[in-house]
């Protein structure tokens, strides 16, 4: 029988991840109540009216976001290491890079998901409009996501087979993270600003950070396309 194509083979990945997540429900739910404490906190700690949102908003939004992925991460290549599934996905005929590309897709869906907690919420408590910052806003967490599924994907395979996964996988991550955070925090905060005079950024205004985010996405993606195969011969 003939092997299957990179598409379908990063597509069947994709679905077997996604399966067991509806049926488990473990990633969502220990990300989401977990994103939601740290917004929550964050928000309490830091709230000092609403004239303060731009400061407090982003920073609940993409810590939030950022430990979210650390355990999405994770858990989704923990997985792949029990029964040594992790074995058998390396010694099937697909090509290595489509292994990456299922992966990543599910740690993007299960973060996306996340993030629809975990934005209307800190939207509550901290007074943000999100019908002036929303339709910003939902292109850099796109665009910041991307980023953070594709990175994070590739160093939790590298880190899966280590004895102290989760320490070296947020000790290696975050500051690999950090030009796609910072950026992300910096365009939500000038969002949050705007939306406090009852103003609404467009596109163009936000172009640099989307330009930035672009460029993180391009260069995560493929090292992980480039790199995946090589870390997993390690």
């Amino acid at each position: 029988m003939k092997p299957p194509s990179f598409a379908t083979a990063a597509w069947i990945l994709f679905v077997k991840d996604l399966t067991i997540e509806l049926r488990t429900r473990e990633i969502v739910t220990t990300g989401g109540f977990f994103a939601a404490l740290v917004a929550v906190l964050t928000s309490v700690a830091f709230h000092a009216g609403t004239t303060q949102t731009a400061r407090v908003a982003p920073g609940a939004i993409w810590l939030s976001i950022a430990f979210a992925s650390i355990l999405a991460v994770g858990r989704t290549w923990q997985r792949e290491r029990e029964d040594s599934a992790l074995t058998g996905l390396l010694l099937a005929p697909i090509p290595r890079a489509s292994i990456f590309v299922g992966k990543a897709l599910g740690v993007l869906v299960f973060l996306a998901l996340v993030e629809v907690l975990v934005i209307p919420l800190v939207a509550l408590l901290l007074h943000v409009d999100l019908t002036l910052v929303g339709p910003g806003l939902a292109p850099v967490l796109v665009l910041g996501t991307v980023g953070v599924a594709a990175t994070g994907t590739l160093f939790g395979a590298m880190t899966v087979r280590t004895r102290a996964r989760d320490l070296v996988l947020a000790t290696v991550l975050f500051p690999l993270l950090s030009p796609a955070l910072v950026t992300g925090v910096a365009a939500t905060k000038d969002l949050c600003a705007a939306a406090n005079v009852g103003l609404a950024l467009d596109l163009a205004e936000l172009g640099d950070y989307l330009l930035l985010l672009g460029v993180f996405d391009v260069v995560a993606v493929a090292g992980g396309l480039g790199l995946f195969g090589l870390l997993m011969e390690e």
